[in-house]
């Protein structure tokens, strides 16, 4: 078979194989080494650090250490800012640090400074990786340690999501049979951001001549699989095969992009603080993450992979029928699917509708609290 896949000693694709292992350093909880056009400085996640690691790091640091949060963290902490910021650390002092990275009652307590094209690849690398958004950097002065770090450049994590929705590569397909859809496929590619596996469930025999309906379904473990009543998940991806199936066939996105792009324990981190009154949104902003992180273009790579150039988007968020014109798919159609109301999800669909303009127009009498997850 051959191999069509670029060379691994080009440029371009080492910068991505250096992102994917700084990737994986940090999800191990260990720091990476970022350069940039001012230097190089030593990453390390906020979530990792403990008292182990704040000793060894802190003779490094030497006094130079900073905070860097995003800027809906910053908004929570009092700041009327829209870019990310650094609070200098004069010691890892770990109470302080976990007090202004994601205590919701804490306020702002030094001046925040700019960042610098690595510290806002640094940042980056935190999303990539689905941990929290806040980091703590030091100027990377031991040359010692430096090489025993992962160590990637600010301008390969700046290519690195654009390189990864045109990577994407079709591993395997089988039939699989579901309930209420048994003539279906299974197309698995692997690809997206953070060569995650994608799903394109092909139910059917769907006419690629003619617009072909389709839905991009962000995974959700809660309501996906375990049937959660604080969002409507589950309904919609039941529902949508089931459409697909009685309505000349289509194709079913699975997305992995867990709680808006933010992963599984930054959602459930943001459903907490959802039980304790915030909404989804404001959740997410408390910690440090925008209204939402996903992006789209992947998915319409997956389709055109598969033939498609006109569809018939099942959605309620305008941002997907953008994201596929946007990718150069025409869309003909769209149409709203609408799971059930439960007493816990009926805020949350009512935040989706007004924050982000949703297009729900029925919901039952909004409760003051409890909240959700995604579309």
């Amino acid at each position: 078979m051959t191999d069509r896949r670029p060379s691994l000693l080009v440029a371009g694709v080492s910068g991505q194989i250096k992102v994917e292992r700084a990737l994986a350093e940090i999800r191990s909880g260990r720091p990476v080494a970022v350069s940039g056009p001012q230097g190089s400085l030593i990453a390390t996640p906020v979530e990792a650090l403990d008292e182990a690691l704040a000793a060894d790091l802190e003779p490094l640091a030497a006094g130079r250490a900073r905070l860097l949060l995003a800027a809906p963290r910053l908004r929570r902490l009092g700041l009327d800012r829209q870019e990310a910021g650094a609070l200098a650390l004069p010691k890892l002092d770990l109470p302080r640090i976990a007090h202004l990275s994601v205590e919701t009652e804490a306020r702002i307590d030094a001046p925040v400074s700019a960042l610098s094209e690595q510290d806002e690849a640094a940042l980056e690398l935190m999303r990539l990786a689905l941990v929290l958004p806040a980091l703590i950097v030091l100027p990377a002065a031991d040359a010692a340690l430096l090489a025993t770090l992962a160590q990637v450049s600010a301008s390969d994590v700046a290519d690195y999501r654009a390189a990864q929705t045109h990577e994407l590569q079709l591993i395997s397909r089988a039939p699989v049979p579901l309930e209420g859809a048994p003539d279906s496929e299974f197309v698995v590619f692997r690809g997206g951001e953070g060569l995650r596996d994608q799903v394109a469930v092909v139910v059917g025999k769907p006419d690629l001549s003619k617009p072909v309906t389709v839905r991009l379904h962000s995974a959700c473990l809660t309501g996906d699989l375990f049937g959660s009543l604080k969002c409507d998940c589950g309904d919609q991806l039941r529902h949508t095969a089931r459409f697909m199936a009685e309505n000349g066939g289509g194709i079913l996105l699975y997305l992995d992009q867990e709680g808006r792009g933010n992963g599984l324990s930054n959602k459930i981190r943001a459903y907490r603080l959802q039980a304790q009154g915030y909404d989804t949104y404001d959740a997410d902003e408390v910690l440090g993450f925008d209204h939402d992180q996903r992006g789209f273009a992947f998915a319409a790579t997956m389709l055109k992979q598969l033939g498609v150039t006109v569809v018939r988007v099942m959605t309620n968020n305008p941002v997907k029928i953008a994201a596929l014109e946007d990718a150069g798919l025409t869309v003909a159609a769209d149409q709203r699917i609408i799971g059930r109301q439960t007493d816990q999800n009926v805020r949350y669909l009512a935040s989706k509708r007004d924050r982000a303009g949703h297009f729900i127009d029925v919901l039952d009498q909004v409760p003051p609290a409890q909240g959700g997850a995604k579309d």
